[in-house]
């Protein structure tokens, strides 16, 4: 079991990140001290957000510098903490170069910061942000699964530099963490594994994969059609509640799988045209998987064959149980999430109505 003291300072790696800025925002409202790890001290407009809610919120925020290639970057920022939250990784989903892009990055960063924690003597806990991709790399993958779906004793054994690298970086960066974690004993290691993140940023000027996601159910990608490609989608702020409750909770341990709802790309795309009517060009039908399959990677490069034949027309299912169980989560409405992350979009300027629909 891992005791928090009240007062001490909790570590939050990437804390502009989509998911850190509500973990951050959590931390605040409980009034703790939250020492923010951020890449550049000097970008105002990204630490504005941040800033404004240490001024309304009764919690304090100090500002560190913290590069995830840079060694030893987080040793000011640890300093003290007895608890860190490590959002910061590399988000691309897609990348000419994945082993510089994406393996390396995630790699380095997951060794530098939990290498401090082992240089750090107040550490007590870290709580990883990990991802579904760690657990699977396909949809299909849930037939070798001795049970009905993805749970936290499932890896991700299928992905590569070729084949899905952001799974793949995302897998070998929770292993490298397991790995350090379980070379010491004297802080534990908990990771938390959330499918697609929905929902409104801190901020209007928060990205991540799934704002981009979401942009191209309305933006003319999908006008002709969209693939039946099953899926799992959490609301960011119960993302965000999962790591806190996994960081204070002294009896929690191990993996959270962290999905509120298997959804579809069909359901996603009814969601939005029941809200926000025919202004966007939202898909209307599904197509066969063989249409998919020939003409997707003419579209979009990054829908391969192989990623069509592994995902298109395979059932998606992931069991939250554990997180329920252990953490006492309660999951959000996704609709809602899924329309006010969309709102957040438009309000941003990202997308504008199709002229003439």
């Amino acid at each position: 079991m891992t005791e928090i003291d009240s007062d001490a300072p909790i570590l939050v790696t990437g804390a502009t990140g989509y998911i850190a800025g509500h973990i951050v925002k959590r931390l605040l409202e409980d009034g703790r001290t939250v020492h923010a790890a951020v890449r550049d001290l000097s970008n105002e407009s990204r630490l504005a957000a941040l800033k404004k809610l240490a001024a309304d919120l009764p919690g304090t925020i100090r500002f560190f510098a913290g590069d995830l290639l840079q060694d030893g970057s987080y040793g000011p920022a640890m300093q003290d903490c007895q608890l860190v939250f490590h959002t910061a990784s590399p988000c691309l989903l897609t990348s000419r170069n994945p082993q510089r892009d994406l393996v390396e990055p995630a790699l380095f960063g997951t060794r530098n910061v939990l290498n401090q924690a082992c240089r750090t003597g107040s550490v007590r806990r870290v709580v990883l942000t990990s991802s579904c991709a760690a657990i699977f790399g396909d949809n299909v993958d849930l037939k070798r699964s001795p049970r009905e779906a993805f749970a936290e004793e499932d890896w991700n054994t299928t992905s590569s530099l070729k084949h899905q690298p952001y799974a793949w970086s995302k897998t070998l960066a929770e292993r490298e963490a397991w790995c350090i974690a379980n070379s010491q004993d004297r802080w534990d290691l908990i990771s938390i594994n959330p499918s697609a993140v929905v929902g409104p940023g801190i901020s209007a000027q928060a990205t991540s994969a799934s704002f981009d996601g979401l942009e191209k159910f309305a933006n003319g990608a999908m006008k002709s059609g969209m693939p039946h490609y099953e899926i799992g989608y959490v609301d960011v702020r119960d993302v965000a509640e999962a790591h806190i409750r996994a960081g204070f909770t002294p009896e929690a341990g191990g993996r959270y799988l962290i999905c509120a709802v298997n959804s579809s790309f069909a359901e996603t795309a009814a969601v939005l045209r029941t809200h926000f009517g025919d202004a966007w060009p939202f898909p209307q039908r599904v197509l066969p998987k063989w249409i998919v399959w020939l003409f997707g990677p003419l579209v979009d490069p990054a829908l391969t064959r192989k990623l069509v034949w592994r995902n298109v027309g395979h059932r998606f299912a992931a069991d939250h149980s554990r997180s329920v169980r252990e953490l006492n989560l309660s999951y959000r409405p996704v609709e809602e999430a899924i329309v006010n992350h969309f709102r957040q979009i438009v309000d941003a300027g990202r997308l504008k109505p199709a002229a003439g629909r």
